[in-house]
Parts: C-alpha cells; sequence; structure tokens
C-alpha cells in the first residue's frame, strides 16, 4: 500500500510548527489565586474575572510579544488549606489574544476550588511540583501569590520561600487589602504591621522578587494585569501604569 505522502508532509509540518511553538516559551508563570475563606464569594468572583481580564489585558500581551521567544507559559491553580490545592488551567501556552482567551475562558468556567484555611507555604510547594511537570522545563520561573491573609495553616512560609528561591524560582506577591473578611476573619488579614509588611518579609523572594498592594478586589485585574506585564517584561523597558501600589523585595 503506497503511503499518503500529502498526510506525511502535513503531518511533519505540524510537528515542527508545534516544535517551534514550545521552543518559544523562555519563562513560565504560575498564576497561585488564594481562594481560602476570607474571600467571600463576590470577592472570589471579582478576583476570578480579574485574572481572566488581566491575561487578555493589552499591557500583558504587548510585553508578550516584546519578548524573544514571544511565548509564556502558565498554569492557574488555587489554594486554600494545607492539602487543598487544585490546578483549574494546566500548562498552556500563550503568545497572542486568541490563546489567553482561551485560558481566561476556562479560568471563568471553572468552579470554586476551595474555601478553607490559608497555607501559602503549601501553595509555593504545589506550584514547584507544578514546574517539575511542565513541557518547557524553563529556567526562568515564576510564582505568582495573590492572597488577603496570612499563614495560618501547614509548615512555615518561610521555609517554603527559601527552597523555592534557591533553585533560582521568583515568588512575586499581590497582597490584597480586604477589610471585609468573609466570617469575620479580621485578625487573619490584619497580622502586626500590616499585610504589605507580612508578605515582603515572609512571601516574596527571588531575582527582581516585588510585591503589588491593591485596596481591594475591585481594583484587582488592573493590579493583576500590571503584575503580569513587569513579569513578563523583564528588561522593564516599557513602563506599566496602575493605581496599585509597587514595592520591592526587602527583608
Amino acid at each position: 500500500m503506497k503511503p499518503n505522502i500529502a498526510a506525511i508532509v502535513i503531518l511533519i509540518l505540524c510537528g515542527f510548527t508545534g516544535q517551534s511553538r514550545a521552543a518559544g516559551v523562555d519563562i513560565e508563570v504560575v498564576l497561585a489565586a488564594d481562594v481560602s475563606r476570607s474571600i467571600d464569594d463576590a470577592e472570589f468572583d471579582l478576583q476570578r474575572k480579574g485574572y481572566a481580564a488581566a491575561l487578555t489585558d493589552p499591557r500583558v500581551l504587548t510585553a508578550i510579544r516584546g519578548r524573544a521567544g514571544a511565548a509564556v507559559g502558565v498554569c492557574f491553580v488555587e489554594w486554600s488549606g494545607d492539602e487543598d490545592q487544585n490546578v483549574v488551567v494546566d500548562w498552556s501556552e500563550i503568545r497572542d489574544e486568541e490563546d489567553a482567551g482561551g485560558v481566561a475562558a476556562a479560568i471563568l468556567a471553572a468552579p470554586r476550588s476551595f474555601m478553607g484555611r490559608t497555607s501559602i507555604s503549601a501553595a509555593i510547594d504545589f506550584a514547584m511540583a507544578q514546574f517539575a511537570k511542565s513541557k518547557w522545563q524553563k529556567s526562568r520561573r515564576i510564582i505568582d501569590i495573590s492572597g488577603d491573609g496570612t499563614n495560618n495553616s501547614g509548615r512555615p512560609v518561610t521555609e517554603a520561600r527559601d527552597q523555592a528561591t534557591a533553585q533560582g524560582t521568583t515568588i512575586n506577591g499581590l497582597a490584597i487589602i480586604n477589610n471585609k473578611p468573609n466570617l469575620g476573619y479580621s485578625a487573619h488579614t490584619q497580622p502586626p504591621g500590616g499585610l504589605p509588611s507580612y508578605y515582603r518579609q515572609n512571601v516574596i523572594g527571588g531575582p527582581n522578587a516585588f510585591l503589588l498592594v491593591v485596596k481591594d478586589f475591585n481594583s484587582f485585574a488592573d493590579a493583576m494585569a500590571n503584575k503580569l506585564a513587569k513579569e513578563i517584561d523583564v528588561a522593564g523597558a516599557r513602563p506599566v501604569r496602575s493605581t496599585a501600589l509597587l514595592l520591592p523585595a526587602t527583608f
């Protein structure tokens, strides 16, 4: 039986195209969203919509196009307690509006994963495990932690942070000032010195780590877009504008 030459050529071309797209990814980002019980349903909805809007924001897409590889690998996870972590959208390559829109739609369509305690340390450990599963295995890795409270479950967050950063991973933070926490967890969301100070001292770390602070969930989308654009645009040649407060990593 004679081989179908046209079919073989198409398969070969598709293979090269796939290799080319994979080769274009030079940065891997785990978006790790806090869905603990201090975040009520309305705040959760704003947070989910904020992530989706950020991925399709022109600032982020411009930053992606400005990279040499013109693509980033993104994995979206939700977390709460020590044993509560879930991959909502597995590793996906984003290089254009279509890719970003697909990931954004998947984020919006998924049900809420948890509503438990808050283990930032377990979220970091879980994110590191996802890096080990990515198909690109790139050296530039970022864990993007957003949350409205302190670590109150699992091992000390500084242990998880230090182990991750020792492997060259950057952990950036988005601290959400939640003055109306669900179920009255005011002590949980207002640590001594304030949540931004807590994130600077205990959560963020690694090369070029930084923290963004937002006043409430209503400004989450703008802050997240600003944060992603900054993370992707390593050189920082293109300034990004936001109502969020940018704070460097200091320990």
